[in-house]
């Protein structure tokens, strides 16, 4: 991630993500694309949004796949159908992953918005 504040510190890093404001919060929750999406957009990575599909790549669930169906701003954290932990009890609760450990493989473009962004740099 680029730095967001114009201090190396560590320390100031963390504390510019724990204070961050939502709409910037929003933007540090990216992920990787596929190979195809990188040829046909143009760039690496992008915003992680609800929809979309993710294969993990890093952690217990690596090559598991899914649709986003959560992401945390709080937490950056996001949650995908299908990857769940069984609690104590026995029931299953959805899984937190980092968006730095998934690959976009489908967009979710109902977004009229969202598509006006990925198109601007092919222009």
């Amino acid at each position: 991630m680029v730095s967001q504040t114009k201090s190396s510190q560590p320390r100031k890093q963390r504390k510019f993500r724990y204070e961050a404001p939502l709409h910037k919060r929003r933007k540090m929750i990216v992920s990787r694309l596929s190979k195809e999406l990188q040829e046909k957009y143009k760039r690496r990575n992008v915003p992680v949004r609800k929809g979309d599909i993710v294969k993990v790549m890093r952690g217990d669930f690596k090559g598991m796949s899914g649709e986003v169906i959560k992401v945390d701003l709080k937490k950056y954290k996001i949650y995908v159908d299908g990857i769940t932990l069984k609690k104590a009890d026995g029931t299953e609760v959805p899984r937190a992953l980092d968006a730095s450990n998934v690959m976009i493989t489908e967009l979710n473009l109902k977004d009229k918005l969202r598509l006006e962004m990925l198109e601007r740099k092919l222009r």
